[in-house]
């Protein structure tokens, strides 16, 4: 299903674009930490999970996925099905 809302509203870009620097921000600052503490196993999973963030060659290339949790209820409760 490629029927993806996509905005232009620069005010939602540029809060999900901050909330993602957060997210990528934190978790290089862990992975560092853990691995500055010798806590590999906690290091390597974050980098697994993070892997396509923190690869500074892919990083700007790796798409967000986000929705809108009271626009997907909303879709959901238009569904024939659930109103039958």
């Amino acid at each position: 299903m490629s029927n993806y809302k996509i905005t232009d509203d620069s005010a939602t870009v540029d809060r999900l674009s901050q909330q993602r620097d957060d997210i990528y921000d934190w978790c290089v600052e862990r992975f560092r930490y853990h691995m500055a503490n010798d806590n590999i196993d906690e290091a390597l999973a974050l980098a697994d999970e993070f892997f396509e963030w923190m690869d500074p060659d892919n990083a700007d290339k790796e798409e967000t996925a986000f929705y809108n949790e009271d626009d997907l209820l909303n879709l959901y409760l238009s569904l024939p099905e659930i109103n039958e």
